[in-house]
């Protein structure tokens, strides 16, 4: 029945998809919101098949009927960037809401971000640390580094440079690129140095690295000077070349 509501449907003539994915839409198709979930999600975005934004988010608003906070969270992702659905931050607000109080941490961890830049809502920035420490110590990676920062910084909270310092190395070793450079940063401040490039290269190798980080580590790594990194360096710019190309 829910194939007949939705659109997307994948119709006989398409390629065959992975055995993988193929269950995954047969498990969504039985109701399963994880997969429900997942589907959408590979709809999204998927090698495997043209991307159908539309289908998505219908695959998203029926896991999260079923209070499946993964769901909502994806919901609130669509509104936030337009997948799908016309952009509205406000939107985007009440569905990262529904999966934070679900218990889902990439939930709270985006309704932080627009806690803390404003984004269809007011600046609220007691909220946003609030949100990104229980994240964090529930073992969300960037919630990790962001809460590191406002440790370091001493926002909301009395500045701790220690404890910020450790939070950007579990943030770093639980693979967030953001954590990584952060963590690699303040080593090479503490003339770590061979510490902090092994931490740049495995930030500069992340697929969803930003060109803002690339920047940042270019500045450090140049700044290193004869005790940096020339072929991790070359790398930061061959990558920056190809977000300038775009």
């Amino acid at each position: 029945m829910i194939s007949r509501l939705l659109p997307g449907k994948r119709p006989a003539e398409r390629t065959p998809l992975p055995a993988h994915i193929e269950q995954i839409r047969l498990e969504a198709l039985k109701g399963d919101p994880l997969a429900q979930t997942q589907w959408g999600q590979a709809l999204l975005s998927s090698t495997f098949m043209q991307s159908d934004p539309m289908a998505a988010v219908g695959w998203f608003k029926i896991a999260a009927s079923a209070g499946f906070g993964p769901a909502s969270n994806m919901l609130g992702r669509c509104y936030h960037f337009g997948h799908g659905v016309e952009k509205d931050l406000a939107q985007a607000a009440v569905h990262y809401e529904k999966a934070a109080s679900l218990g889902d941490e990439w939930g709270r961890y985006n309704l932080g971000i627009l806690a803390l830049r404003g984004l269809g809502m007011p600046v609220d920035r007691p909220r946003a640390f609030a949100l990104f420490k229980e994240a964090a110590h529930n073992g969300h990676a960037k919630s990790m580094n962001l809460y590191a920062r406002f440790l370091e910084e001493g926002w909301e909270v009395p500045q701790d440079r220690q404890a910020a310092l450790a939070w950007y190395r579990r943030s770093a070793e639980q693979g967030d690129y953001r954590g990584q450079h952060n963590y690699a940063t303040a080593l090479a401040e503490a003339d770590l140095v061979e510490e902090a490039l092994s931490w740049w290269r495995k930030a500069v190798q992340d697929k969803d690295v930003t060109p803002d980080i690339l920047q940042a580590m270019k500045r450090s790594l140049t700044a290193l000077d004869k005790n940096g990194d020339d072929a991790l360096l070359a790398d930061v710019d061959r990558k920056l070349d190809v977000f300038l190309k775009k």
